[in-house]
């Protein structure tokens, strides 16, 4: 697929479809509560009504799709870890000992792993190998890929969704791991979002006060040395992002593309979020925030997306698991929606004066 091919895919992206969200809304007008009592879980019923084309819309087969890869801008010493957590944290996931894999479990959700940049070779059944490069190149001193790398790693994650849905996805959340990550992340919305790197930049895996600094010198560097083009999401995601970040980029478009909807984990999945939607505004339709992460970038990325997270947790972990905890509350909602009965169905009498006249 080729760059015109991608920038075709966000064309056949639509609106939401706004005859079953009538329907799904009139429907929780007439439920057994008084309207608008469920508040968010009323609101998500109806966005995937939307989505999905069905006024009472089942997502049956949930999906965490984890992307994997290293950033050469490590040896910049960006992170509190080394590079080689990476591969040690994608075996942990693969062998269902890590954080997202408990809590997957507890959500019904698989978890596919994707190694789309690890610097070192894995080996391993349930992996799905799509290495494009043994991490991304140094972005301080350089561009962080070639275009040809970064619209591979859009592809492998077009591909890969497309394959789960395949296999029976319908609702899908986003993960990642990458040591240096974050850098990447903020670099992409402080140029994307023309704000002060300080402002969107945390201390990812655990930074010092000095650590800190030092990591915002290093984005700075890297914004005024590749200079960006913050009207050109690609080039951004060429210039300053990762090959996990790109290949959650395909994940997004391909699914917004597919009609599933998305549910956005943390900093490094807002950043994808962030480059799909410039690319393609319709995509953010899709999208569901599943939290707000600590780091200070996520919360910008949010407001100018116009999304409202589902859970305040704190969390900054990455992997998809703010993502897989908002699965919950998503099926509670359809299953409230669906499983409710009608005023008229269960016996019991509405609202004496539904439209009140002064």
């Amino acid at each position: 697929m080729s760059l015109q091919d991608i920038y075709h895919l966000t064309s056949t992206v639509q609106p939401l479809d706004t005859e079953a969200m009538a329907e799904a809304r009139s429907r929780q007008q007439v439920l057994t509560k008084p309207p608008g009592s469920l508040g968010r879980l009323e609101e998500l019923a109806i966005q995937i009504a939307g989505i999905r084309r069905q006024a009472i819309p089942t997502l049956k087969q949930k999906t965490v799709i984890v992307m994997a890869a290293d950033h050469g801008v490590t040896s910049e010493g960006v992170s509190a870890y080394p590079s080689a957590v990476t591969s040690q944290m994608v075996y942990n996931f693969l062998r269902g000992g890590a954080a997202i894999n408990a809590l997957a479990r507890q959500a019904g959700a698989q978890v596919v792993i994707v190694d789309v940049g690890v610097a070192t070779e894995i080996h391993h059944p349930a992996l799905l190998d799509r290495k494009i490069a043994s991490g991304t190149r140094n972005m301080a001193t350089e561009p962080a890929m070639t275009q040809a790398q970064m619209i591979a790693a859009i592809n492998t994650g077009i591909d890969v969704l497309n394959a789960q849905v395949a296999q029976g996805t319908e609702l899908v959340a986003t993960g990642d791991m990458g040591i240096g990550n974050t850098t990447a992340s903020s670099a992409i919305t402080a140029a994307l979002l023309q704000v002060p790197v300080a402002n969107v930049t945390g201390r990812g895996t655990g930074l010092n006060d000095e650590q800190l600094a030092h990591k915002v010198q290093v984005i700075e560097q890297a914004l005024a040395i590749n200079v960006p083009a913050a009207h050109n999401p690609l080039d951004v995601l060429m210039k300053v992002g990762g090959l996990e970040i790109a290949g959650l980029v395909g994940v997004m478009l391909a699914a917004a593309a597919q009609r599933i909807p998305v549910v956005i984990d943390g900093f490094i999945s807002g950043a994808a979020a962030l480059i799909a939607a410039t690319l393609c505004p319709i995509a953010s339709q899709y999208f569901i925030a599943g939290h707000i992460s600590v780091e200070q970038g996520h919360a910008l990325i949010l407001k100018h997306l116009g999304l409202t997270p589902l859970l305040t947790l704190h969390l900054r972990l990455g992997e998809g698991t703010g993502a897989a905890l908002a699965m919950n509350i998503i099926e509670g909602a359809l299953h409230a929606h669906r499983e409710m009965l009608t005023f008229a169905e269960a016996g019991v009498s509405g609202e004496v004066h539904p439209n009140p006249v002064d």
